[in-house]
């Protein structure tokens, strides 16, 4: 049975297939863990599925296919731009538009998505839409530094960060560090591949 609302803490590297044999990619320590609170959707479902159960202090070693974690790489994807989309008073914003960005973009119904930069060229930007892991099985190691239930105040900024308190990402925060989103900074977690 899947426990809702359990305040997870964890430390683990998340590996991929490299072409020398297992790459590290990722690393939450358990000095920075990431955190999240159970039926958010905070975490992928798979990743969620295989530690919400566990106790604090057990440790983990599983795989995540592409299937149940960013699907398969889809080179429609991949986006070219006008380079005047960029433009800030008439010039180009080269302080946050280079070679692999991580840009905050809007499609003409509101939705807002990342890309990231792949190539600038004269007239258009290419960005890569697809996630970072799309077509990677994941493989996690790590052990599990707490699970509890979480407090009403930790399921309160939750859902403020989730509905705009802190935009949804940390490149959204203004002067944003590390530490609690809900206190004005950004969650440890926010860019972790959960």
């Amino acid at each position: 049975m899947e426990q809702k609302n359990q305040f997870i803490s964890l430390s683990y590297q998340l590996f991929l297939d490299g072409e020398d044999g297992q790459e590290l990619v990722e690393e939450a320590t358990a000095e920075r863990p990431f955190e999240f609170i159970s039926g958010f959707g905070v975490a992928l479902d798979a990743f969620e599925s295989q530690v919400v159960n566990l106790e604090k202090e057990d440790t983990f070693d599983f795989l995540i296919p592409k299937e149940q974690a960013y699907g398969d790489y889809n080179a429609e994807h991949v986006l070219e731009l006008k380079r005047d989309t960029f433009f800030i008073n008439g010039r180009f914003d080269d302080e946050h538009i280079y070679p692999e960005a991580i840009i905050p973009l809007q499609n003409e119904e509101g939705q807002r998505f990342y890309g990231r930069v792949v190539e600038i060229g004269n007239e258009n930007v290419k960005v890569d839409l697809n996630h970072p892991l799309a077509g990677e099985t994941l493989h996690f190691v790590g052990r599990v530094l707490e699970n509890r239930p979480a407090t009403t105040k930790e399921i309160e900024q939750l859902v403020k960060h989730l509905t705009g308190g802190c935009g949804g990402h940390c490149g959204d925060c203004d002067g944003c560090g590390e530490g609690n989103c809900g206190e004005g900074q950004c969650d440890g977690g926010c860019s972790h591949c959960h």
